[in-house]
């Protein structure tokens, strides 16, 4: 059984920085994406970053790029999310998410993925 646990979240003022980490297991495969996305009150889960395991190769959302990288550690089978320079609209509960065998280096809509964690929450303060 696949499981998902993200750690890191919390409350920081704004451009301050934090760094997410999602510690996956129970995967058959060696060919998975995991991506990040997030959920603010009363809107939609949107995508944030994603990386392949194959390739290494990353997706960014245009309201992230230059501020968030994605990176990971297969060894360990933990993905990280930096996240610098936080505004209050990055607030949010965020998820990891996975996906196996990805028919692209790695997903960017929510249907793409097979396996969510519980998310961490994430708060900056004006």
């Amino acid at each position: 059984e696949v499981q998902l646990v993200e750690s890191g979240g919390g409350l920081v003022q704004a451009g301050g920085s934090l760094r997410l980490s999602c510690a996956a297991s129970g995967f058959t495969s060696d060919d998975y994406a995991i991506g990040w996305f997030r959920q603010a009150p009363g809107k939609e889960r949107e995508g944030v970053s994603c990386i392949s395991s194959s390739d290494g190769s990353t997706y960014s959302a245009d309201s992230v790029k230059g501020r968030f990288t994605i990176s990971s550690d297969n060894a360990k089978k933990t993905v990280y999310l930096q996240m610098n320079s936080l505004k209050p609209e990055d607030t949010a509960l965020y998820f990891c998410a996975a996906e196996i065998q990805p028919w692209r280096s790695c997903g960017r809509t929510l249907r793409e993925y097979d396996f969510w964690g519980q998310g961490t929450q994430v708060t900056v303060s004006s």
